[in-house]
């Protein structure tokens, strides 16, 4: 099905299917549509290993973009991948950043409403 007829959900879970046939671990999807945020989800995934990580970003770009997903920015590092899709963040990391960069835990208070943003008065 092409992106244009799909939700942001539908996108998201498509591309949750495809990285767990690729053997990425420990997949999330966080729902940020209530929050002042870049992306309406972000997907969070583990790699075996950098060089994993940035096959998976790799294989999903030859994947969706013949399917109409728009990639608009991919941002490599010895231990993660970032993919950026508008709506969509991918983070692809080693385990061993997942655990040191704690993106579950920022994006969980996220999305639950601790960062709201207090207006001032005067």
């Amino acid at each position: 099905m092409n992106t244009n007829e799909m939700s942001v959900e539908d996108r998201a879970e498509r591309i949750v299917t495809f990285l767990d046939e690729k053997k990425a671990d420990e997949l999330e999807v966080f729902n940020l549509d209530e929050v002042d945020y870049i992306a309406k989800r972000v997907v969070i995934a583990s790699a075996i290993s950098s060089k994993h990580a940035s096959a998976l970003a790799d294989q999903l770009k030859k994947e969706l973009k013949p399917l109409g997903e728009s990639f608009l920015h991919m941002d490599e590092s010895d231990d993660w991948v970032v993919v950026d899709l508008g709506d969509i963040l991918i983070h692809l990391m080693t385990t061993e950043a997942r655990q040191t960069y704690s993106m579950e835990e920022f994006l969980a208070e996220l999305s639950a409403g601790k960062f709201k943003v207090q207006q001032l008065t005067d």
